[in-house]
């Protein structure tokens, strides 16, 4: 079976609402408002944090505003990875001391477990499997770098790390030239829209409001600003990731790095024999322009990497529409993993946004002379981190207006870290496709030199956009 450009689903947001359908819209905003806390963005990290506050508080008027539907961004758009990585922890390590970044990492840790948990608990059937994560290596430089992070990740304290070889690796996935890999228990697959559907549903059930088709145009103290109407409210939060740029004074906060995918149709038995995966991992490699996959629920590989990783002026897509050549680029990727699935047709491509900051950290603040907070900037490790970034906002909502104390996570590093803007167009656009040029490059460099070296093309690159 052959896999032509004109049979694949290009856009529609994503796979993942092509499969669950896209949701009845909620009312806009009717007017000026008053809340005690609104939400500007109606994503993972909004609706954990409106779900957070309202447990907490249940008198709390807790208004959410959302420009399209809640889950049009990154919440809907993802690869469906619930794991531990969080961007920028080896930075507060330096800037906090390690034992800060340990602390981190084991918060991180717990919120794989904690989603898992609500999840079920509130009834939210979202394909959830725990199946970790395995991130295998296919070159010897790769190799080299698998090792290096394997003892990284144990140095701040994951003792329940598995580091494999070549006929381990091949016993969990079966990926073609497979050398080694490493496998944490803390991840899990899911599927992204069931999981912020459910969760709208349920913040909306505990009496939080939604407004949808509701863009919020300006943040300022004590006011999001719409066309519609503005909502007052003592705290502002500002929970909108890679959309972020699109809010006055903020283009250059965060930069909207874009991230495509494909997912095949649904394999046949014969196929997964010869894949294996029977565990479910989310899959993941050591390349320096990384991809990253999981078998769904229906039996599809869904697989994912930069592709065109930036747009002009901080611009962002409507539909999710990817290039052709990005789908062509991941589907090369898929058949060199999995070569006996050279004739598997993709189903649909698509792309979304997530937020980078220009130093590459994840971030939670609130200023408690204005009410303004804001959370995010996850480089595209959104699902658990955005979890716990709400749990940290509910926190440092409750302690400021006197309702709860100081708790460990108010104490978490990336608290109230600050970073500077990034540069002016054209430099973004300069740096950031001459970043991503050169880690391709230094990917196919190693694949034809089977040096057991990085390329310093990598390194090179690392350096010019602040990564290390």
């Amino acid at each position: 079976m052959s896999s032509s450009a004109k049979s694949v689903v290009n856009g529609g947001i994503s796979f993942w609402y092509a499969d669950d359908g896209l949701p009845a819209v909620r009312r806009p905003l009717a007017g000026d408002a008053a809340a005690d806390v609104v939400i500007v963005g109606g994503g993972y990290t909004g609706l954990w944090t409106a779900y957070y506050l309202k447990r907490a508080a249940p008198f709390l008027r807790i208004t959410v505003l959302e420009q399209k539907f809640c889950g049009y961004g990154a919440s809907g758009r993802n690869g469906g990875w619930l794991y531990n990585g969080i961007a920028g922890r080896d930075r507060y390590a330096g800037l906090h001391g390690h034992e800060a970044a340990v602390r981190l990492q084991q918060a991180m840790n717990d919120t794989v477990d904690e989603v898992v948990r609500v999840t079920a608990e509130e009834g939210i059937e979202a394909d959830v499997h725990q199946g970790g994560v395995l991130e295998v290596a296919t070159t010897p430089a790769q190799l080299a770098r698998l090792k290096a992070f394997h003892e990284h990740e144990l140095s701040y304290g994951e003792k329940d790390r598995e580091l494999y070889g070549a006929a381990e690796a091949a016993e969990r996935i079966r990926v073609a030239g497979a050398v080694g890999a490493s496998w944490t228990p803390h991840g899990a697959r899911l599927h992204p829209v069931k999981l912020v559907k459910g969760l709208a549903a349920v913040v909306e059930a505990l009496g939080v409001t939604i407004h949808e088709s509701t863009p919020v145009t300006e943040i300022r103290p004590k006011h999001a600003v719409t066309p519609y109407g503005t909502v007052r409210a003592p705290y502002v939060l500002r929970c909108t990731e890679g959309f972020t740029a699109g809010l006055k004074g903020l283009r250059r906060t965060w930069l909207p790095m874009n991230s495509s995918m494909i997912a095949t149709e649904p394999l046949t038995d014969e196929q997964w024999e010869s894949v294996g995966w029977e565990g479910r991992e989310t899959l993941g490699d050591m390349a320096h322009a990384y991809m990253y996959a999981q078998r769904t629920a229906d039996g599809r590989i869904a697989l994912g990497g930069r592709g065109a990783p930036y747009r002009f002026g901080s611009r962002t897509d409507n539909d999710g529409r990817t290039q052709e050549a990005t789908a062509r680029e991941l589907r090369e990727i898929l058949v060199r993993f999995f070569p006996s699935l050279a004739g598997v047709r993709i189903a649909h491509a698509w792309s979304g946004v997530l937020g980078v900051p220009r130093d590459w950290c994840a971030t939670v603040t609130l200023d408690r002379t204005t009410g303004l907070g804001w959370a995010g900037g996850y480089v595209g490790s959104g699902v658990a981190t955005a979890h716990l970034a709400a749990r940290t906002l509910t926190d440092l909502v409750r302690l400021d207006s006197g309702q709860g104390g100081r708790t460990d996570l108010t104490a978490l590093p990336w608290v109230g870290h600050k970073v500077r803007k990034w540069e002016p167009e054209p430099l973004r656009w300069l740096g950031v496709h001459g970043m991503y040029a050169t880690y391709r490059a230094a990917d196919q460099r190693e694949r034809r030199t089977h040096s057991a070296r990085s390329s310093k093309l990598a390194r090179f690159a690392d350096r010019v956009a602040g990564r290390h």
